[in-house]
């Protein structure tokens, strides 16, 4: 009996490994579908996988690193052939989520992102930070290998961070949301989730081939999602605002028309940022005051109880009801 749990458990987590390792590497080939050349290495301003890495980390535990190797050596493979020494590639990747998951456990973070500190947390412990494990790892090793010149380090390094960054801003919290977020259930509130979604939609594809800047046109659409829906909503718009915008920028189409490659990541990196923080940290703001504003409620119903049963003449009665 024993045994057979023993090799169930197994066979689970060798699925469980499987099964992130296929979601990260098929994530991976998206990312890669909108990649740019810094300095001569391919890097892309979004790196899906970097997200799904931490959410499974975060639900699962850390028994799916392996997985991360695994997406990892097949996403080079897609590039180029594999080399003893992109190692050290691998080895970055499966770190920086690593170190991001201990760092948020030591912090006390909770999935459901329903304080601010969580928001914070996130963004620092689980993005800004341990992602420059990754970036160093991997510019590095170009440069080792030769497949960088020392030159194109920085700008390599500081695009690879970027979009290491972005995939735990942007991809974790809707993952996130889809397990721990409430969905909108009344068919009112359903019908202005899908009015948010249609018009992020068409405002960001509208400002995204527009030749005026209006990128800041997003802005109060991820606020209506925020305030509204909380990280249901603002999860989901500030990715689709992401996405949208990246596209638009490698096409260098509307305000990324006519830009060098620098400034184009410059522009779409500070929208693609500024979003993610927006939507995130609002929408776990909101999220804590609404839990006050619930215990407050909760509070005062406990002492009005209290002080019903405490009121003048019941104290006078006898059991029988008599005077």
């Amino acid at each position: 009996m024993v045994r057979t749990l023993q090799w169930r458990r197994t066979c689970g987590t060798l699925l469980l490994v499987l099964a992130v390792a296929a979601a990260y590497y098929a994530t991976g080939r998206l990312g890669l579908l909108r990649q740019v050349s810094v300095g001569g290495a391919v890097v892309t301003p979004l790196w899906p996988p970097t997200g799904i890495a931490l959410a499974a980390l975060l639900k699962f535990g850390p028994r799916v690193w392996p997985a991360f190797a695994i997406g990892t050596y097949l996403a080079i493979e897609q590039l180029a052939a594999f080399q003893p020494a992109d190692l050290g590639i691998v080895a970055g990747n499966v770190l920086a989520p690593l170190c991001a998951f201990l760092l948020l456990r030591a912090a006390g973070f909770r999935p459901e992102l329903d304080r601010l500190r969580d928001g914070l947390a996130l963004v620092f412990l689980g993005g800004l930070l341990p992602m420059l494990i990754s970036a160093t790892a991997g510019s590095w090793t170009l440069v080792l290998t030769g497949n960088l010149s020392s030159g194109g380090f920085w700008p390599t390094w500081a695009a690879w961070w970027a979009g290491d960054t972005m995939g735990v801003l942007l991809v974790t919290p809707v993952l996130l949301a889809l397990h721990w977020a409430p969905l909108p259930r009344d068919p009112l509130r359903v019908a202005e989730a899908a009015a948010l979604t249609v018009a992020t939609i068409v405002a960001t594809v509208a400002v995204t081939h527009s030749t005026m800047s209006l990128l800041f046109v997003v802005f109060p659409l991820l606020i209506w999602a925020a305030v509204r829906f909380q990280l249901a909503g603002a999860a989901p718009c500030a990715l689709l605002v992401s996405v949208l915008a990246i596209w638009a920028a490698t096409d260098h189409a509307g305000p990324f028309t006519g830009q060098s490659l620098l400034e184009t990541m410059v522009n779409l990196q500070a929208l693609n940022g500024a979003a993610a923080l927006t939507g995130l940290l609002l929408a776990a703001l909101v999220a804590e005051q609404n839990n006050v504003r619930l215990k407050i409620e909760e509070a005062c119903e406990e002492l009005a109880e209290v002080v019903a049963h405490l009121s003048p003449g019941r104290g006078d009665e006898d059991p029988a009801g008599h005077p």
